[in-house]
């Protein structure tokens, strides 16, 4: 196969699937390491990538955050495959803080099998999700409403949130790096999800492999905050070197 088509079909790859690690493109193209990690060099020299070690994803503004309406319909299927594995976790009766973000959002559809949930949270569309279930307790946290995602966020947000002692956070999140960070795009809201780990028992992080690697400009946390990472696959082996230091356990959705 010639070069120009290959690194073509590289970058269609990681399009569709949000990451792909060095391994996976080795074997898909049937051609030595060596080769598919200079295609990845040359991929990211151009800004067609982005190249982490043990493999590449797509470029992504470390400022600006994908529109609510493609990140609502980017791997659906995989949100949902993740939300249903995640709420296998949550038993009947508990109490949960649910954060801005479409991931928590398959998770409030998931739920509706749930009873006598009492959930916090500062996303409208989670909200809109839950009332559907009469036996429900929804609080929505006060504050700024965001028009492009219906997320509420400021300090009057975090204030709100402090109040409360949950049992469960289920949080997404934008971006992973490398190094175990969690990352997001927007100071206020990054603020307001530190409150719920703070205030919450146990910490679930629904995030599909999309995340891995992507770049944001926010640091929220570290994944050793998190019990357990739901998410549809492994991530590359400098994020599964950081999650067993840290005890972190994975459930990758079937």
């Amino acid at each position: 196969m010639p070069q120009t088509h290959r690194q073509e079909l590289i970058v269609d790859l990681i399009r569709q699937h949000g990451f792909m690690t060095t391994d996976e493109l080795v074997q898909h193209f049937k051609v030595a390491a060596q080769t598919i990690r200079r295609d990845l060099n040359e991929l990211d020299k151009k800004n067609l990538i982005s190249r982490h070690h043990g493999g590449a994803g797509m470029p992504s503004s470390s400022t600006v955050n994908t529109a609510y309406s493609e990140r609502k319909m980017s791997l659906s299927e995989e949100k949902d495959c993740i939300a249903a594995e995640l709420v296998k976790r949550i038993p009947d009766g508990a109490s949960l803080f649910i954060n801005i973000g479409t991931s928590t959002e398959a998770v409030a559809r998931a739920l509706l099998n749930h009873k006598a949930l009492r959930v916090v949270t500062n996303n409208l569309h989670v909200a809109s999700i839950l009332l559907q279930r009469e036996d429900f307790t929804v609080v929505i946290a006060g504050g700024e409403v965001r028009n492009r995602d219906g997320g509420i966020v400021g300090q009057a947000t975090r204030d709100f949130i402090e109040q409360f002692r949950v049992d469960y956070a289920v949080m997404g999140i934008s971006g992973i790096d490398m190094d175990g960070a969690l990352m997001d795009f927007d100071y206020h809201e990054v603020r307001v999800a530190q409150a719920m780990i703070g205030n919450a028992k146990h910490c679930f992080l629904a995030a599909d492999h999309s995340k891995y690697g992507r770049s944001a400009m926010v640091r929220l946390g570290h994944l050793e905050q998190i019990d357990v990472l739901f998410t549809d696959v492994e991530p590359p082996e400098p994020l599964k070197e950081v999650m067993a230091n840290s005890a972190i356990e994975m459930v990758i959705c079937e």
